[in-house]
């Protein structure tokens, strides 16, 4: 039954009807004629029919009550989060390998739970563990009010306790084998009937620096790439498999260069997850020609980018060698295409290049120079003083006695560059799939950039290296967990924007009450693209009212 009007001439009347079925067809029919609708609001007729009629629905009842402040509320806390996260932890076997690994333990605390809200906080909201403690009060965590701050450092240095000598043999020389490393090959190892090998593994490092006192060994002063050498800082690597999956993270002391780490962790990573024949993708700052050696010795695949300005055979043979490029992708206005991209191989020896343009880019970077070389003019004329703190300036600029000009050499020079990377394998791999496997290796470096934004892991006041590596892990666990998100969601073809995702679930709250001696949880609306996101990972929607359980000492 449902109410509706009838309207005759100025009047309208308010009419309670029902639908049925004749032949296959819904028909209406009148079951009461309850009066004119004015007349019925006027009296106050209207409302107290709606009031008899919520005596029978509790429901509508809470919600009246609640919407006229009749209720009242005793607690609201944030759903939304907590329920999608929590659905990914257990299937994507992290909660599982922790409680496999904390059976024999007997912490007097749920540690799982410990590192989870650890991890929620690290998507949500990045920052220390002690704002994690507080911040946890406003999230509907199974398990999280019995937590304490203790709590969350001892967790944190239980996933970075070194492992017994015995089970040191995949130890890298920077870094002891430790607990963290025994949840990631837990979770390789559930999802190893997948894929049968990783053929193709991308590997990326970025350095983290300390507000406080950076533990016992791993925060050392280094070269940083926060710009913040005045801080002790670690290195922390991440290792992808060819479909964007995190494999492993690495963490080391802040004064080990970053290509001296490449072979000792590729030769951890086989040993750990029985990889056979790999292929390495890594960037240029990882890549020295001792590491090349090492490579070739082992007779692992790589595809490495190179040092354009600094390697002496690339820039003098390699560049300029003549020859045509193929296309891999044209230019297009549609920006969901594609970069365009042409490639073009070079042999130097037996060693194989691969020349690599992007003509959009390439318009990109003469423009900027010109317009830099442009500015420079206009400051010469003003005086030679303005030019000698500007990195820009500089490097177009010759000195001759005590005056600058512009050097017409290093113009020319650094135009063989515009729009252009070059990389080296030894691959078989067409030129064309070598370019592409090196571009995958920038989602590594979009995830680096995840850590320092959304997933950003700074402030570590720890003093322990065990705690620090804890910590930092549960940035790489967070990573697990947006990974497969945005896969389920781009399975359903749906692209959200990470912040706005989470913003919309941010917002999806339940809020507790009391009406005439009993509880209700009441459930807020359902905004954004919360809906796409319960869809995609199979949860349902809590209903808008349940019931609830009263405190203690009122039940």
């Amino acid at each position: 039954m449902f109410l509706r009007t009838q309207t005759n001439g100025d009047r309208t009347y308010l009419l309670l009807a029902e639908n049925y079925r004749v032949d296959h067809k819904v028909r209406q029919r009148v079951v009461c004629r309850l009066g004119r609708l004015d007349e019925l609001i006027a009296s106050g007729q209207l409302d107290s029919l709606l009031r008899s009629l919520g005596r029978f629905s509790e429901k509508y009842t809470v919600l009246g009550a609640h919407a006229n402040g009749e209720s009242i509320t005793t607690r609201t806390r944030r759903i939304g989060p907590p329920l999608i996260f929590q659905r990914l932890w257990q299937e994507c076997g992290i909660g599982p390998a922790l409680s496999g690994l904390l059976r024999r333990r007997r912490f007097e605390f749920s540690v799982e739970r410990a590192v989870f809200i650890t991890v929620l906080h690290r998507l949500l909201a990045p920052g220390s563990d002690r704002a994690a403690e507080k911040w946890k009060q406003d999230y509907a965590i199974a398990d999280a009010d019995e937590l304490e701050l203790h709590h969350f450092y001892r967790a944190m240095a239980w996933l970075g306790t070194p492992l017994p000598q015995a089970e040191q043999g995949a130890a890298t020389p920077f870094v002891a084998r430790t607990i963290k490393d025994l949840v990631e090959e837990d979770l390789f190892a559930r999802r190893r009937d997948l894929f049968s090998s990783l053929e193709v593994v991308f590997f990326d490092t970025t350095s983290i620096y300390f507000e406080g006192e950076g533990g016992q060994t791993i925060g050392q002063y280094g070269h940083s790439k926060d710009h913040r050498p005045d801080r002790l800082q670690m290195v922390v690597g991440v290792v992808l498999d060819g479909e964007g999956n995190p494999l492993s993270s690495e963490m080391w002391p802040g004064n080990a260069a970053d290509v001296k780490s490449l072979v000792p962790i590729v030769e951890r990573l086989k040993t750990r997850f029985a990889v056979g024949e790999v292929c390495i993708v890594a960037d240029r700052g990882m890549i020295s020609a001792e590491t090349v050696e090492q490579i070739a010795k082992r007779n692992w695949k790589y595809i490495l980018g190179v040092r354009m300005r600094s390697s002496k055979e690339a820039r003098d043979e390699v560049i300029g060698r003549a020859g045509r490029y193929s296309e891999v992708y044209a230019e297009s206005t549609d920006v969901k295409d594609p970069a365009p991209l042409k490639v073009k191989q070079v042999r130097v020896e037996d060693r194989r290049y691969v020349v690599c343009v992007n003509e959009a880019e390439a318009r990109k970077d003469r423009l900027e120079r010109e317009n830099l070389v442009a500015s420079l003019q206009d400051a010469l004329e003003g005086g030679d003083k303005s030019l000698v703190g500007n990195k820009g300036y500089r490097r177009f600029l010759r000195t001759s006695g005590e005056r600058f000009s512009i050097d017409e050499e290093k113009i020319r020079e650094e135009a063989r560059y515009d729009g252009k990377w070059v990389l080296t394998t030894n691959t078989q791999m067409a030129a064309r799939e070598v370019a592409l496997k090196y571009k995958q290796l920038w989602m590594v470096e979009d995830i680096f950039r995840s850590m320092k934004s959304l997933l950003e892991t700074r402030p570590i006041y720890h003093k322990r290296d065990e705690t620090i590596r804890g910590h930092v892990f549960c940035t790489f666990l967070a990573l697990v967990l947006r990974k497969e998100l945005q896969d389920r969601l781009e399975q359903r073809g749906w692209t959200l924007e990470w912040a706005d995702l989470i913003h919309d679930l941010d917002r999806l709250q339940e809020v507790e009450l009391q009406l005439d001696g009993k509880a209700y949880v009441l459930r807020t609306e359902v905004k954004g693209s919360t809906a796409k996101t319960f869809q995609a990972c199979g949860v349902a929607i809590p209903p808008t009212l349940r019931p609830g359980s009263l405190p203690p000492d009122q039940a």
